[in-house]
């Protein structure tokens, strides 16, 4: 088996504003972000206890709430691809398996949600896309 190092953000609740509804429709409690990263297994597997040899997810995390709170958002597919972007300003992170689902869907009952899985090749050309648009 291949070597591999995933770093895993389960059921993180986000302040997102995201939805057009009606008087009957049912508005959403909350968003739960749902994040696999595929990193270098050489920043996971380190020789010793030092923060310089591993991915510091904390700044991502701050930066996805940024962009949650940054504005209201018609779909949860936007936020997504904006969360996406995020991911890809991270040299580190090679590839993303990323799902945003919102709860209740009827009856007080469910979650439905929204999955985008990239790989290397489509977070280089989301990267290229990035630095294209700066």
């Amino acid at each position: 088996m291949t070597r591999q190092a995933l770093v895993e953000l389960r059921d993180f609740r986000i302040e997102a504003n995201i939805g057009m509804y009606g008087p009957a429709d049912v508005v959403p409690e909350d968003h739960r972000l749902d994040l696999t990263l595929t990193i270098a297994p050489n920043l996971v597997q380190i020789a010793y206890d030092d923060m310089n040899l591993v991915f510091d997810y904390d700044p991502l995390i701050e930066q996805i709430e940024r962009v949650a709170t940054a504005q209201h958002y018609e779909t949860q597919e936007y936020l997504m691809s904006r969360i996406a972007q995020v991911c890809a300003a991270h040299s580190e992170i090679a590839a993303l398996d990323i799902c945003l689902r919102k709860r209740p869907v009827r009856r007080g009952s469910g979650s439905l949600g929204v999955r985008l899985v990239l790989g290397a090749e489509e977070m280089a050309a989301l990267r290229a896309k990035s630095t294209r648009a700066a």
